[in-house]
């Protein structure tokens, strides 16, 4: 069972989805307020009565809008994906949660003035609101982490990347001898100060990766992997390299698609195997159609 919450989890999804998500929490709220008026709700005596259990729901949106769109924008590494898990989504989720049950007490208090009595104190109110919240939502998280698990690994497993492994792949080191192929190509990869160049075989590329101001030209020198560094922007890269199978395939990356040997999937999503799993590239969500049409291809 705590294997599960270790297990890789999507992060941040992209906003419009991320503002959905919350507004059908916030109605959730506003409905189980309204309709069931637990703890006491029922024996509220105040004007406007309905709108104000409304606002319940109204103050969870915000709160939840908030907390799954701004916070992960603003501070990206500590939500990135690649130690986002089961038990980290859970974890933030409850602590939504917890916000929400303080958010919704400062509302009662503050907007419905201190006279109005409806029988829940601090304690209540966050009690309420766990209550509410607590089971759908990490029963939600834990259907999810299934559903895309499902989904990727068994699409993944459908996928014809063993016909791409060494016994159909030219070595770093042996040109083919049929002009059409790629092997005749050469790339020469230009940093930003315009100076400082890379120069190789387009078949020994393996992947790009982009980090801050620098990229990574993972490529074969020798039959071994070198890693050096530019000073350039990926987008910068990727318009040099202009090759048919070398695409982006994440913001952080640039793969050669004929080194992929095998594509696993997890709940995040895809994940591309190079050199004997000695790499492992992952797929953004937004690529996954456009990469595994182009895998189908080769």
């Amino acid at each position: 069972m705590f294997n599960l919450f270790n297990q890789p989890y999507p992060a941040a999804n992209p906003p419009m989805q991320e503002l959905r998500k919350a507004a059908v929490i916030g109605v959730f709220v506003g409905l189980f307020l309204l309709v069931f008026q637990p703890f006491g709700l029922n024996l509220w005596e105040t004007p406007n009565k309905v709108l104000k259990i409304v606002g319940f729901g109204v103050v969870t949106f915000v709160v939840t809008a908030i907390n799954f769109i701004v916070w992960p924008r603003l501070f990206p590494q500590p939500f990135g994906e690649e130690a986002w898990t089961v038990g980290r989504e859970i974890l933030f989720v409850l602590v939504n949660i917890l916000l929400i049950a303080i958010a919704n007490r400062l509302y009662l208090a503050e907007l419905l003035g201190p006279s109005e009595e409806s029988g829940l104190n601090w304690l209540n109110m966050i009690l309420v609101t766990f209550l509410i919240g607590i089971f759908p939502v990490t029963g939600l998280v834990l259907l999810n982490y299934i559903r895309q698990l499902k989904k990727y690994s068994q699409s993944a497993a459908n996928l014809p990347v063993h016909s791409l492994a060494s016994e159909t792949l030219p070595s770093a080191n042996t040109l083919v001898t049929d002009p059409t192929e790629s092997a005749n190509i050469v790339i020469t990869l230009v940093a930003d100060n315009e100076k400082n160049k890379l120069v190789m075989p387009i078949e020994s590329l393996i992947y790009v990766e982009s980090s801050d101001n620098y990229c990574t030209v993972v490529h074969l020198k020798n039959g071994q992997p070198a890693k050096p560094l530019l000073r350039s922007s990926l987008g910068r890269l990727e318009k040099q390299i202009a090759q048919p199978h070398i695409v982006r395939c994440h913001r952080s990356y640039v793969v050669n698609l004929n080194r992929v040997e095998r594509v696993t999937g997890n709940a995040q999503g895809y994940k591309l195997h190079l050199m004997g799993g000695q790499f492992q590239i992952p797929v953004a969500r937004q690529y996954n159609e456009t990469l595994i049409a182009e895998l189908k291809t080769l």
